[in-house]
């Protein structure tokens, strides 16, 4: 899956096709995740099943409504037909229902899995991917991918169970009356024909409605992100007029995509129309000559109607597959992105007073070719205070990075207290090492969990101490609610400096 890998190059602009054909091990791959669910997928398949049989009962028990009202020699009483009428809709109600919920219930846990395997794999992997790779995209695949995946899941299950509708009308409407079930069939080779050629052409104008939103989301998110950029150079109206571009077209692409999907729906309903003209003509001829009972021309014609609906939604089921399938394949090349910085085998936590650190004959680069560090070496006491001076681009970030083991060198070692970062643990170098970003970045919380924030082993004590040590805790107590103080998104609340 190495169109997402680091050496992909997905930072800049990827085909990420919305439409992919079904694929084996896909999908046995996401099975994975569905089978620690398997019997609430077993009672939701139920729950579909008895749905299909209620529906399936319905036009039959208008039937026999019908025979009983008109008298025909054997019909069943009309109270008692009322009552079994009476009790197929409460169950139909009650399976509707059911197979809602259940199917909704298992698609909430298996997409909350997933999104938490995600998420937690995109904690671990090495900032190398992480630099290379678009935050949109990631954002995309977290949130756009899971939610089809998600909408693909509440529906598979009811759409195994129109299949099974659709037979199931097929197979009583050959039984009840063969040459009429066959007249009505003969629209469905037309359906087929309509939607082979209008399929291709939706998928284009899909594609490129996805594309048109996904760079008005981009340029909104980019234009909100750097709003102080944007007032103090003063380009309100070079930006909005740029934005309004963009909008315009995503706008002419959604309306195309309407009026798109919107074709179908007038085709089926006129389909419809002619299944349900031949049914009436050739129906009444056979009532007529007394070929056929009215009860049954009367359960033709809500078999009929019932009929299309599950045509329709499989067609759309298709697509829904197909788009399930890309997000499935995307999200999963998200899970196996290769943990690049992990511990070894063996590794042990650093344990040491002496936190000496030194570079030996280290060379590292962030891109082969692009060498940043090359043969450095020098050594810092422990205790000591030490300030790396140079121009922009010199690597005095990358050496930071490397200590933390952010990176691992390409050529030498890096060591703190003799021991080469790569054979300690990295949850011993995270507890050991500090960083003060440049631009401090502040998670939505209280002060107290910001401070605490890699140290969450602490007690609000030694977190006051560190305060006052430097220089802050007056700063603090002057908030509203002091330490517990709720801080907004990225602290705006508070002043930059």
């Amino acid at each position: 899956m190495s169109g997402f890998a680091v050496g992909g190059g997905t930072g800049g602009e990827i085909d990420e096709d919305i439409y992919a054909p079904f694929s084996a091990s896909v999908l046995k791959r996401v099975a994975g995740f569905v089978s620690p669910y398997r019997l609430s997928f077993i009672a939701a398949f139920g729950a579909v099943l008895a749905f299909v049989a209620a529906q399936l009962a319905i036009p039959y028990v208008i039937r026999a409504a019908v025979n009983s009202a008109v008298h025909k020699p054997g019909a069943l009483p009309i109270n008692m037909v009322g009552a079994v009428f009476l009790g197929v809709i409460i169950f139909n109600a009650g399976a509707s229902y059911a197979q809602e919920v259940l199917s909704a219930r298992l698609a909430q846990r298996v997409i909350f899995d997933m999104r938490r395997e995600m998420f937690t794999h995109l904690q671990d992997v090495a900032l190398a991917f992480l630099d290379k790779t678009h935050v949109g995209r990631i954002m995309s695949r977290l949130q756009g991918d899971v939610n089809a995946l998600q909408e693909f899941f509440e529906t598979s299950i009811q759409a195994v169970g129109d299949l099974v509708l659709l037979f199931g009308i097929v197979f009583v409407l050959l039984a009840m009356e063969w040459r009429l079930a066959l007249v009505t069939l003969t629209v469905l080779p037309v359906m087929v024909g309509i939607r082979a050629a209008w399929l291709p052409q939706a998928k284009i104008k899909f594609r490129r409605a996805r594309d048109a939103s996904s760079i008005v989301n981009g340029a909104l998110a980019e234009n909100i992100a750097g709003v102080r950029v944007v007032q103090g150079s003063r380009r309100e109206h070079v930006n909005l007029a740029d934005f309004t571009v963009k909008a315009n077209e995503n706008f002419a692409a959604q309306v195309d995509v309407s009026w798109t999907s919107q074709i179908m729906v007038p085709t089926v309903d006129i389909l419809t129309g002619l299944a349900m003209a031949a049914i009436v003509l050739l129906g009444g001829h056979f009532v007529l000559h007394r070929a056929m009972d009215l009860g049954v021309m009367v359960a033709f014609i809500f078999y009929v109607q019932r009929f299309f609906d599950p045509i329709r939604t499989l067609s759309q089921q298709y697509t829904m597959l197909q788009r399930a399938m890309a997000a499935s394949h995307r999200i999963l090349e998200v899970i196996d992105v290769p943990l690049q910085i992990e511990d070894r085998a063996g590794a042990e936590p650093l344990e040491t007073k002496d936190f000496s650190i030194e570079f030996r004959d280290v060379s590292f680069g962030y891109k082969p070719g692009q060498t940043v560090l090359k043969n450095l070496s020098f050594t810092v006491p422990a205790r000591k205070t030490v300030a790396l001076v140079g121009p922009t681009g010199s690597g005095k970030t990358s050496i930071s990075a490397l200590i933390h083991r952010f990176y691992d060198a390409n050529e030498g070692a890096v060591l703190i207290g003799g021991r080469d970062v790569r054979d300690v643990t990295l949850g011993s170098l995270g507890r050991n090492i500090a960083i003060v970003l440049q631009e401090p970045f502040l998670f939505t919380g209280t002060v107290l969990e910001n401070i605490r924030y890699s140290s969450h082993w602490v007690s609000r004590e030694e977190i006051i101490a560190a305060a006052k040590a430097t220089q802050a805790h007056d700063f603090i107590m002057r908030l509203p609610l002091g330490y517990d103080t709720m801080l907004e998104q990225r602290g705006q609340n508070l002043a930059i400096g």
